[in-house]
Order: structure tokens, then C-alpha cells, then sequence
């Protein structure tokens, strides 16, 4: 029964959530932090320009709380590495930067 009631809220919150995006953000945060930002590291790097800071807010705040389940969400959302991912969209010591924090390839 609580079931039940549980995912008849999900469903009404994301029905509104998607008249107003910050209650979506809130709901997708909800239910799972790594595959948030997961989600938000992808849409940083996909795209003719880097969003540089969300890339490296992001990196640097969760890279010694959850990186490693942002990592396997972003793995198994987008079928790609993050890793490879970061190496396309940037280059140079700003490169050789984030890699380290990121752990190293998980092809």
C-alpha cells in the first residue's frame, strides 16, 4: 500500500515537475544522486562548448564522496566513459587536470 502511494506521488510531482523544471531537478536528485550528475556532467560536456563550471564544480565537490557511482551511472546512462568524454571536450594541462580527479578509464 505505502508502494503504491509512493509512486502516485512520484508520478503527480513529476507531472508538475515538468511545468516547472526546478521540482524535476529536485525529483531526479531524489532518486538517485549519481545518475543526477551523471546527467548534469554529460549535458557539461556534450555540445559545441564545455560548460567549464559545472564540469568542475561538479568533479571537485563529489570527487571524494561519489565519483566512483557518478562514474558507473554515466557509464550505464550514456554508454560512453566519462573519461573519454573529457579527453574529446578538452585538452592541455586543463585536461590533465580533471583525469586524475576522475580516476582513470573505465572502458
Amino acid at each position: 500500500m505505502q508502494e503504491k502511494k509512493r509512486s502516485e506521488l512520484m508520478r503527480i510531482i513529476i507531472f508538475w515537475g515538468n511545468r516547472r523544471p526546478e521540482h524535476l531537478r529536485r525529483v531526479k536528485y531524489a532518486r538517485s544522486v549519481p545518475a543526477y550528475f551523471a546527467e548534469c556532467l554529460y549535458k557539461s560536456l556534450k555540445g559545441a562548448w564545455t560548460d567549464d563550471a559545472t564540469l568542475i564544480r561538479i568533479m571537485v565537490s563529489r570527487s571524494e564522496i561519489d565519483l566512483l557511482d557518478i562514474r558507473a551511472a554515466f557509464r550505464k546512462s550514456f554508454a560512453t566513459s566519462l573519461h573519454k568524454m573529457i579527453q574529446n571536450d578538452t585538452s592541455g594541462d586543463y585536461c590533465k587536470t580533471l583525469l586524475p580527479l576522475w580516476g582513470g578509464d573505465d572502458a
